[in-house]
């Protein structure tokens, strides 16, 4: 896991074709906005969270974020614990990005 800011975050997903987006916030918080192109896997729904983590390209690149940045590096240990090699943390989450935010 590599803890990068949201400048380092747009960086490489500029030039990431293998970049796969993991909003791992409830579905309630998902409803208030997410990352533009994000995935919804709700780290606190841990059996779909797991079914679904154990369904991933582990060839591709994980980029992760949740509300503060907290449980996206519990998301980011469990896919590394599954074999997934790059995943990347987005410090202090949603609540630190000033970029586009998109309603789902």
């Amino acid at each position: 896991m590599e803890n990068i800011n949201q400048i380092e975050w747009k960086a490489l997903l500029e030039k990431d074709k293998e970049a796969v987006i993991i909003d791992c916030r409830g579905p309630f918080e998902w409803e208030e906005g997410v990352i533009e192109g994000s995935k919804l896997m709700d780290l606190m729904n841990s059996q779909d969270f797991m079914h679904t983590a154990e369904e991933l390209n582990k060839e591709k690149n994980y980029y992760i974020y949740c509300r503060s940045g907290v449980r996206s590096v519990t998301a980011c240990q469990i896919l590394e614990s599954l074999g997934i090699e790059k995943t990347y943390n987005l410090l202090g989450g949603i609540l630190s990005w000033d970029g586009k935010v998109v309603m789902p």
